[in-house]
């Protein structure tokens, strides 16, 4: 079995602290974390693609290039990089045949659309589109809970009017050895991604675990829609990462990519 994996870079963007560490108290944080003076953190898009056997599979989108002013006074978010990092992997739109989204928050499902001078279309034009079910339902016709969170119109429009949407519902494996999990815990649908690989075990946990802090069991980011849940997500994670000797992809962090389960503190 032919499979590789490779980091792709979609830029960054800053959110605040306090929500993105949720129960973490301030006081343990705020002097290792840096923020800037509306209190925001900068946050890595850092996407996952994987080669598998003539496939080319991407993880996630990024905030593409559509954000209101809006959105970019209160994010700040760099230029969108993804074009460029594929590129750099000698990849180009319409070579992805898979675009998977963990979950359809802005940051994560932005990118599906790319605005140009005359037009929007699907920045992934062949790819098979892999959203969990309940997700895309939640994104669509969201509740008072999840209505700030989701922007249906903009994002996800014409994905809805091409043939290139998979709704799934529950856990599918989707090419040799890479499987998308459905956890909840983030969003109702959010999904991570298990990829078994000749070089080992790999679980892309997307905002289950975002950063190295929320590697702790018990901190959570207040944007969970069910802390209880991704709890659970994680104990899931870390027992296949225990039993497999395998390695954690963090999307949101910074300084690392890879994390190893012997680096985790975990029982």
């Amino acid at each position: 079995m032919s499979l590789s994996l490779h980091k792709v870079s979609a830029g960054d963007y800053w959110t605040d602290g306090g929500a993105m560490l949720g129960v973490l108290p301030r006081a343990i944080w705020g002097k290792t974390v840096h923020t800037d003076e509306r209190h925001r953190k900068n946050l890595a898009l850092n996407l996952l693609l994987i080669r598998a056997e003539g496939r080319v599979i991407l993880v996630d989108t990024g905030l593409g290039n559509r954000l209101t002013d809006k959105q970019r006074d209160i994010y700040k978010p760099s230029n969108f990089l993804l074009p460029v990092s594929l590129s750099a992997l000698g990849i180009k739109d319409e070579d992805v045949t898979d675009v998977v989204l963990t979950h359809l928050h802005f940051d994560h499902a932005g990118g599906i659309v790319t605005g140009f001078a005359d037009r929007d279309r699907l920045t992934f034009p062949k790819a098979r589109h892999w959203i969990q079910k309940i997700e895309w339902d939640t994104a669509k016709n969201p509740d008072g809970l999840n209505r700030a969170a989701y922007a249906f119109a903009q994002q996800l429009s014409l994905l809805e009017d091409s043939e290139r949407l998979e709704l799934i519902e529950g856990d599918r494996e989707i090419a040799p050895g890479v499987t998308l999990t459905l956890t909840g815990g983030h969003t109702n649908g959010s999904q991570i991604v298990e990829i078994e690989s000749p070089d080992g075990y790999y679980v892309y946990p997307a905002d289950i675990v975002p950063t190295m802090f929320h590697t702790a069991l018990a901190v959570t980011s207040a944007y969970d829609v069910c802390r209880k849940d991704t709890v659970r997500a994680k104990q899931y994670i870390y027992s296949r990462l225990k039993e497999k000797e395998g390695i954690l992809l963090l999307n949101h962090d910074l300084n690392r990519w890879e994390v190893h389960v012997s680096e985790l503190k975990i029982k």
